[in-house]
């Protein structure tokens, strides 16, 4: 495997590993729904393994994602990067967990955080 492939499976675990947070499952209960091995969805997640075909389908249907979240950016390319060049992993998946009240207030006090920091920004400037 290249380097180029490996960094397509990392990239593609991520968002498996992403979706699977957002779905509340540990690796054992998708494990479990899959009727896979929790070292598997270990491996996927991890970019050490790649699914065929059909496991990657199941994966999409048990997470309820399409396989546009896998795969978009990875054959469009991106000018921006990836997802997870742009938010840490770890802030994706706490955000995921949080309830929808408490994201609108994250929501809320990022743009607050953007507004304090354009007007310090600016007066460094002037």
């Amino acid at each position: 495997m290249n380097d180029k492939e490996s960094e397509l499976r990392k990239n593609i675990g991520k968002k498996i590993k992403l979706a699977r947070a957002k779905a509340n499952y540990t690796q054992e209960e998708l494990a479990e729904k899959l009727s896979l091995s929790t070292r598997y969805v270990s491996q996927l997640e991890r970019g050490i393994a790649f699914g065929s075909a059909s496991t990657i389908t199941s994966v999409c249907k048990a997470l309820n994602i399409s396989s546009d979240f896998l795969f978009n950016d990875l054959i469009k390319g991106s000018e921006t990067g990836t997802l997870s060049d742009l938010v840490s992993q770890s802030f994706l998946e706490n955000y995921l967990k949080l309830n929808n009240y408490n994201k609108i207030v994250v929501n809320a006090l990022t743009s607050e955080l953007v507004k304090l920091q354009r007007a310090t920004d600016s007066k460094k400037e002037a």
